[in-house]
């Protein structure tokens, strides 16, 4: 039991660290674009004023947020030893931290936006752990 919530944890910290690394890369990369997007999307959901997100960065984040639910689910049975339980418990984590998130931010993009990040979470980590099983 303690490996299984261990590998939901590590996987936890796994995904944030990947999403607020790739964030960085982004910011990095494209500072003009990507960096000022992501400025005025903070400003305006720290002051609570309209903003319209660029669909492209939206696009971006959804593609982010499954690859790195499938390598975390991955990473959570690597830990755990077994490939349901805690690939399980890590998308119920991610989910719940996710719906808070996104809650914040409910006014600020689009309702498909909340749908497909937030949806596939449960099962792309579940997935990611059965590809642990598969040794792929």
């Amino acid at each position: 039991m303690v490996r299984i919530i261990l590998g939901a944890i590590v996987g936890f910290i796994v995904w944030t660290i990947f999403l607020l690394g790739s964030d960085q890369i982004w910011i990095a990369l494209s500072p003009e674009w990507y960096g000022r997007h992501q400025t005025a999307f903070e400003a305006a959901v720290n002051n609570k004023t309209p903003f319209m997100a660029d669909t492209t960065v939206m696009i971006i984040a959804v593609i982010r947020s499954a690859i790195f639910s499938i390598i975390t689910g991955f990473t959570a049975a690597l830990i755990s030893k077994e490939n349901f339980k805690s690939p399980l418990l890590l998308g119920i984590f991610l989910l719940a931290f996710g719906s808070f998130i996104h809650s914040m931010i409910l006014n600020n993009v689009p309702v498909w936006y909340h749908l497909l990040i937030l949806l596939p979470l449960i099962p792309l980590t579940i997935l990611g752990g059965k590809l642990k099983k598969q040794n792929i």
